[in-house]
């Protein structure tokens, strides 16, 4: 991309960034540690500075501190539809749109949508609220980041199910931690403050002991220096008439598949940490072809492929007998 082309793709970047909303992100280390009460707060906050802010989904878990600060506060019905015999409560999209407040209340960022809805997941709705030009402000706990995915269930033994793709986090104009030590989470938990009685026993000996919620608050701590770290290279970098050439990265990967998740992952972090692009690469030797490979192993090619581009990699795909042969000269035509 030439000077000059790159100078419009500024300013078109530019142009289409101001006319979304803008989107603000508490993040936690887990349940408990008071992202919806703040977020609730802040709504109350706003109104009486005069600003139409509105209530558009909110999970108070049954927590009477989080419930009674709806009090007051405009809350937009939720959408009710029928699944399997049931009727449920979803978050009405439709309904923001339509309303249009100056700012919207979305709590469970990770959320998956109950089947029929327009999205599968709950952030691809606040895209669609951010690019209408509504402004955000959500929630989400870090082990719902995609790219954390490995690292959560080694700390946990837990895989979590619901998670947000890296960009998602790397898109929010602000990204507020809401930080307890591992004491004052435990009491909050003890006192009833964030499950009910019968389940606390549980939650101690299992996911809230002292060592998963100090591992876990470091990382929330790093995510969040990090995305300020990106931020502020961003803005450098936008305002510098010579840009610094990025770094690149790629990751090479093979069929086997929880191998393969790793090196994913890990590369995907890295070059989110150093705001830069990155591309996956598979060789697909003989042995490997269409007519021999495993259906499994297919299906977890393709998963992998689909989690790169989830993650924001570009996907390349080479048939060759010569893996390290391949893979240098890929590297090298991208550089």
């Amino acid at each position: 991309m030439t000077e000059k082309e790159n100078n419009v793709k500024h300013f078109l970047d530019l142009i289409k960034k101001s006319r979304k909303g803008k989107f603000k992100i508490y993040i936690g280390m887990s349940a408990g540690v008071g992202k919806t009460f703040r977020m609730l707060q802040e709504a109350h906050t706003l109104m009486r500075n005069g600003i139409d802010v509105k209530v558009g989904y909110i999970e108070t878990h049954n927590r009477k501190e989080t419930h009674d600060l709806l009090e007051g506060l405009p809350i937009i019905p939720r959408r009710k539809l029928f699944y399997k015999g049931k009727e449920l409560e979803e978050f009405d999209l439709q309904a923001v749109i339509s309303l249009r407040p100056e700012i919207v209340i979305v709590d469970e960022l990770a959320h998956t949508n109950i089947e029929g809805s327009k999205n599968d997941k709950r952030w691809q709705d606040v895209m669609e609220i951010l690019d209408a030009g509504i402004n955000v402000i959500s929630a989400v706990n870090i082990q719902h980041i995609e790219s954390l995915n490995e690292e959560i269930k080694q700390i946990t033994g837990v895989e979590v199910k619901e998670r947000i793709p890296d960009s998602v986090l790397q898109q929010a104009d602000e990204v507020v931690n809401i930080d307890l030590t591992a004491d004052e989470l435990i009491t909050r938990l003890k006192e009833g403050k964030i499950y009910t009685a019968e389940k606390v026993p549980t939650a101690l000996n299992n996911f809230f002991t002292s060592g998963n919620i100090l591992q876990l608050r470091e990382l929330a701590l790093k995510e969040v220096a990090s995305q300020v770290v990106r931020k502020v290279e961003t803005e450098v970098t936008s305002r510098s008439v010579t840009a610094l050439k990025p770094n690149k990265f790629m990751a090479c990967i093979s069929s086997n598949a929880q191998t393969s998740k790793n090196v994913i992952r890990k590369t995907a972090r890295l070059a989110s940490y150093y705001n830069s692009p990155w591309v996956l690469l598979y060789v697909q030797t003989p042995k490997e072809s269409m007519d021999k490979i495993a259906l499994d192993k297919q299906r977890h090619l393709i998963n992998n492929f689909k989690l790169a581009t989830e993650l924001g990699g570009e996907i390349i795909r080479v048939e060759s007998a010569h893996v390290s042969r391949t893979i240098m000269e890929v590297a090298e035509q991208r550089q």
